[in-house]
């Protein structure tokens, strides 16, 4: 019998094939659209997927903003320009939006909200069908508070319609060759800060450059949560050993200091997405099941 970790990472099922075939169907339906592309595993799919069913009438557009650290908008530069498909960059500074920096449990939903409007501006002055967004079918079992603002601005969402969970897609983009396939999973920088922290500028930059620490020693799955003066690590648990290596753990705790840390902890439960969802007392309903986590 396959073992978990054989399941994720082998060749697509015949499940996954016709899901793939599903979702090539349903796009080349709708004839055009503009797709939300941070890069990540999920959007790049989607992406690469609208590209082979709608060839030219495909539209990339990438949000800029504090939340979003450069590196992760250098690679969906770099990305789209590979695949030969229009991209474009646009504003969209979060903080400026009421009710984003109080970090409410709800904060994704106000963020979206601005993002699927201008999208959704782009897509009636271009002509194009739809706005398209990466959300998978595992983001249904999640806290996601932003898929009220898909809901409300009509954005499609072709992964999750078609039933393509995260490791689907990890096996088809492993299949085509997407050099995303075996990419860390990503949120915006706003995810590291437990609800009701003030999010600004300057608690952003120190988040992402804590976390391009653990890019540069290669670790493949990684979070810096905040919890005032203390940094917690989330890693792989697989990965957990390396983070207490000598030259490893020095560095970072030097590194992490230079950035206002007073203190440095490991989470021994290992990366987890949402883990900062574990302390609210009841999700609402409504606010259940949102954009993919690497918008």
């Amino acid at each position: 019998m396959d073992s978990s970790a054989d399941i994720v990472n082998g060749a697509p099922t015949r499940d996954d094939l016709r899901r793939y075939d599903a979702l090539l169907a349903a796009l080349r339906q709708l004839g055009s659209a503009v797709i939300a592309f941070s890069g990540g595993v999920d959007s790049s799919f989607l992406l690469h997927t609208a590209k082979v069913a709608m060839g030219d009438r495909v539209l990339a557009v990438t949000a800029t903003s504090p939340t979003y650290p450069r590196s992760e908008r250098e690679e969906a530069v770099r990305l789209a320009r590979s695949w030969g498909i229009r991209h474009r960059l646009i504003e969209s500074n979060e903080l400026e939006i009421p009710g984003f920096s109080a970090n409410p449990p709800d904060r994704c939903y106000h963020c979206k909200k601005e993002l699927f409007g201008i999208l959704a501006g782009i897509a009636r002055e271009e002509r194009f069908a739809a706005v398209c967004d990466g959300s998978n079918a595992d983001d249904e079992r999640d806290f996601r508070p932003g898929r009220r603002a898909a809901k409300e601005l009509a954005v499609r969402s072709p992964l999750l319609e078609i039933g393509l969970t995260k490791p689907a897609i990890r096996r088809l983009s492993r299949s085509l060759d997407l050099p995303t396939a075996d990419r860390g999973s990503f949120a915006c920088l706003s995810s590291r800060f437990p609800y009701g922290t003030r999010i600004d500028e300057e608690s952003l930059r120190r988040v992402e450059a804590c976390e391009e620490v653990l890019r540069g020693f290669g670790f493949r799955q990684f979070r810096v949560r905040v919890h005032d003066a203390v940094a917690r690590i989330e890693v792989g648990t697989d990965e957990i050993p390396r983070l207490f290596e000598p030259e490893i753990s020095e560095a970072i705790h030097a590194r992490f200091r230079e950035n206002g840390f007073l203190y440095v902890s490991v989470d021994l439960k290992g990366y987890r997405t949402g883990s900062m969802n574990e302390g609210l007392p009841e999700i609402s309903p409504g606010l259940v099941a949102g954009p993919p986590e690497d918008l």
